[in-house]
């Protein structure tokens, strides 16, 4: 059911602090709406929200949502963690749509250039956000972070452009009707969701038929030529401005990697070479994608890290040696492994990622909408990774990892750096105020 936003005068959020649907949020308070929504804790982002006229509820439960709401807007995971509350909300009788699903209300009147793959999407997203936003062309933007210079993971222009970070959970991103798609590469991911590999495909085929103008992607990456092959419209190689990608103030092969593609489609966009290079030498990266956080008073570096995908780990390491070489700077990691079915079906490929730490803490797994799995733990992993990492070890509880860590005097010659989708940042306050 297509909704008029401009009749809607009052909308609830379920999972209001979650970095995509709060996006949505935001847009709602800047068009004039009363905005009301739950989560079940407060976060920098839910306080944000609150700062900018949201009225939030801590908890998760139908008494919470106003009677005179007219449209609710819902993060998917809610379906899976609390259907009951999902049967209540769709027999209010009014319109329900979920994040995705309002992605495509707000895009479908603009030139949407949608960022997806398994890897890199938060970061090339910002990286095209800021070519466009510094050559003047006033694009919108909804990002899965939150962009330096903002603090904030919405930009609304009036420019013909919505950059928008397209997610391939549950199929996610088939709502969103895009005139320039990026894939920036495709892995085995969200395994709780899809079948296998072959599945994945298939979904980010079937965006690739929905796309009305270019795709940019490597088509010479096996995985992702079986996605473009039966493609009608342009392929933009993104490897072939690799070597132009200017340098950039943020370290690894997959910004880089990520930088060229940007590049791929401000070029395809007609803006000028040097313009485009320009805007991403001085890009400073996004909120928690290897974000320094600061130098403890002792001298120890503090970053901040969202890779929670074995891939991710070993590139953000990668990124890491770039800047502290072997020998010259310990690298702590304290890591936190998100779902259950990720880290079994993962278990081998994680035991070798943090190859290129000095010590690695592994705090209990974020389960997130997973039911316990007794058969993996952080406990197992941490064994398994001591095997390359010695010294790799687990904590039982965030108290635990927390005394354990301040009890380590970390001082000039150490990087710190909290990791994973989780809630692990948290370790990092307390190491930051030591």
């Amino acid at each position: 059911m297509d909704i008029n936003l401009s009749s809607i005068r009052k909308v609830f959020f379920v999972g209001i602090g979650g970095i995509g649907i709060s996006a949505i949020a935001r847009m709602m308070l800047q068009s004039g709406k009363e905005v009301y929504g739950s989560d079940m804790s407060q976060s920098e982002i839910t306080s944000e929200l609150e700062r900018e006229g949201a009225h939030i509820s801590i908890g998760q439960n139908f008494d919470l949502i106003p009677k005179d709401v007219d449209l609710v807007i819902y993060t998917i995971a809610i379906k899976h963690y609390d259907p009951a509350l999902m049967e209540s909300i769709f027999e209010m009788n009014i319109p329900v749509k979920s994040y995705p699903e309002m992605l495509h209300v707000v895009t479908k009147d603009k030139r949407t250039i949608a960022v997806s793959g398994t890897h890199g999407k938060t970061t090339t997203t910002a990286m095209i956000a800021k070519i466009f936003m510094d050559t003047k062309k006033d694009p919108s933007v909804i990002v899965g972070s939150l962009l330096k210079g903002f603090q904030s993971n919405l930009i609304v222009g009036s420019g013909e452009d919505f950059v928008v970070e397209a997610c391939e959970y549950e199929r996610s991103f088939l709502n969103i009707e895009p005139k320039i798609l990026v894939i920036t590469n495709i892995e085995a991911d969200h395994l709780d969701y899809y079948r296998d590999l072959a599945d994945i495909q298939d979904a980010f085929s079937e965006l690739v038929m929905q796309t009305g103008s270019a795709v940019v992607c490597d088509p010479n990456d096996p995985v992702v030529a079986k996605v473009v092959r039966t493609a009608s419209v342009k392929i933009i190689d993104y490897t072939a401005y690799f070597d132009r990608v200017p340098k950039l103030s943020v370290p690894g092969e997959h910004n880089r990697k990520n930088a060229a593609a940007a590049l791929a489609v401000a070029d395809f966009a007609q803006i000028p070479f040097a313009a485009a290079a320009d805007a991403l030498s001085t890009f400073a990266g996004t909120w928690r994608r290897l974000e320094q956080r600061g130098t403890t008073k002792d001298g120890a570096i503090v970053y901040d890290d969202y890779a929670h995908h074995p891939t991710e780990i070993r590139a953000s390491l990668e990124a890491l040696r770039e800047l502290y070489p072997k020998g010259e700077k310990k690298i702590t990691i304290v890591f936190q492994p998100h779902l259950y079915s990720r880290t079994k079906a993962f278990f081998n490929e994680f035991a070798t990622a943090f190859n290129q730490a000095d010590a690695v803490y592994f705090l209990p797994i974020y389960f997130a909408r997973e039911a316990p799995d007794p058969t993996v733990s952080s406990e197992i992993l941490a064994e398994a990774v001591a095997k390359n990492v010695p010294g790799a070890r687990a904590s039982s509880s965030f108290l635990e990892a927390e005394q354990f860590c301040t009890g380590v005097h970390y001082g000039a010659n150490d990087v710190f750096v909290t990791m994973g989708a989780g809630e692990a940042y948290k370790v990092g306050d307390i190491v930051l105020t030591q």
